[in-house]
């Protein structure tokens, strides 16, 4: 019956360390993200456009892993800011587009640092970047298995 129990500790779930992690990293970001004036998701949508200049909404759903309803009042919000454009696609009136201002677009020079400090605020004596890395990889593949199962 114990080790029915043990299931249940908070120290033997997956769950906790990724949910922990997550909000923790998230975070971290919040002062360099308060420096630009948005919040972590939106600066997730400003690093797929800074990539991908144009992508739909489902696009950058499936990227992000959100429904459009969850994605929709978060680039409602980031128009705006003045940091994105969403217009009707021509081919298909049912997509809508979503393209960087010039505004979101001058961001990009503004973020640059903001990966390499994190990296850094990553860095310890207890573990490696090779560890880092590996476990990023290992994060990837985890993710790649959850999206299938939804």
């Amino acid at each position: 019956m114990s080790d029915n129990l043990a299931s249940l500790y908070l120290e033997n779930q997956l769950c906790f360390p990724l949910y922990a992690a997550s909000r923790l990293t998230t975070k971290i970001y919040t002062p360099f993200l308060n420096e630009l004036d948005i919040t972590y998701p939106q600066y997730l949508v400003l690093m797929i456009l800074w990539q991908h200049p144009e992508q739909t909404v489902n696009e950058i759903g499936k990227k992000l892993l959100l429904e459009s309803n969850t994605l929709t009042p978060l680039l409602k919000r980031m128009e705006q800011k003045d940091l994105i454009q969403r217009t009707r696609s021509k081919n298909d009136e049912r997509s809508v587009v979503v393209t960087l201002t010039e505004k979101g677009f001058s961001m990009r020079s503004q973020a640059l640092s903001i990966p390499q400090k994190i990296a850094k605020s990553f860095q310890d004596e207890s573990i490696s970047k090779e560890e880092v890395s590996v476990f990023k990889g290992t994060l990837d593949k985890l993710l790649g298995i959850l999206a299938s199962k939804v």
